[in-house]
């Protein structure tokens, strides 16, 4: 199902530190949209971007694939046959603006750090899920300790995060060569950081643009560093 990975990549020096950037393709996207619209039960916008919220934080979190289709694909996490679901086309519209402002950074309010979730209303006997919000059928979770401390690798915020669009082409065909960092005045004031204005139905409705695609350039691809080696097995 997924193309070959296409891994995540720039690490570019910013006043608040270290921005990565990921790649992701077209059929990146049209993963992204299809758990949206399958796990969110045919939801709403703020279904769409529960959903979506949670395949970025796996992206971006050491535990999970490196790439959007890998997170979707991965084996017995998201529902069998997401990729088979057919999408009503009077959803198409709403459904490509949240998977649109997804990639370009919105993220859900209230889900943070949280990588799981189940269907509203089931109870399960485990004392390390953290609920967090209930959104398009679905009851949203982190995995904490007693301690309160997350079990799972936390993701990167959504503002040390870019997304790279790059086409379709599998990764062999990319443009490869020796990484290296573009570096801001270390001088000078701080640039403040601006979230992303708030999801909304008005937010996302269908323009002549919604749904154009961010200039493709190229980017230099580098591994992320090896989970096993920084973070200790997990319990």
């Amino acid at each position: 199902m997924p193309k070959p990975e296409t891994k995540p990549v720039t690490r570019t020096k910013t006043a608040s530190g270290v921005k990565v950037t990921y790649n992701y393709t077209r059929e990146d996207r049209e993963c992204l949209k299809r758990a949206m619209y399958a796990e969110s039960l045919h939801s709403d916008p703020d279904g769409y971007l529960a959903v979506g919220t949670v395949v970025a934080n796996r992206l971006t979190s050491p535990a999970y694939p490196k790439t959007i289709c890998g997170v979707v694909g991965q084996e017995k996490q998201f529902a069998p046959g997401v990729m088979k679901v057919r999408i009503a086309e009077q959803s198409e519209p709403t459904l490509d603006a949240a998977a649109d402002a997804i990639l370009h950074g919105q993220r859900h309010p209230a889900l943070e750090s949280a990588m799981f979730f189940h269907t509203e209303g089931l109870k399960y006997p485990y004392g390390n899920m953290h609920y967090v919000a209930v959104a398009g059928g679905n009851a949203f979770y982190e995995k904490r300790s007693q301690d309160g401390t997350l079990q799972t690798p936390p993701p990167l915020p959504a503002y040390e995060v870019a997304m790279n669009y790059v086409g379709s082409q599998p990764a062999s065909e990319q443009i490869s060569t020796p990484q290296f960092n573009h570096l801001l005045p270390e001088t000078g004031p701080v640039p403040a950081f601006t979230p992303a204005p708030a999801l909304t139905p008005a937010s996302i409705a269908p323009t002549e643009t919604a749904y154009a695609m961010p200039p493709t350039k190229v980017v230099i691809p580098t591994e992320r560093p090896d989970f096993a080696t920084v973070y200790a097995p997990l319990n």
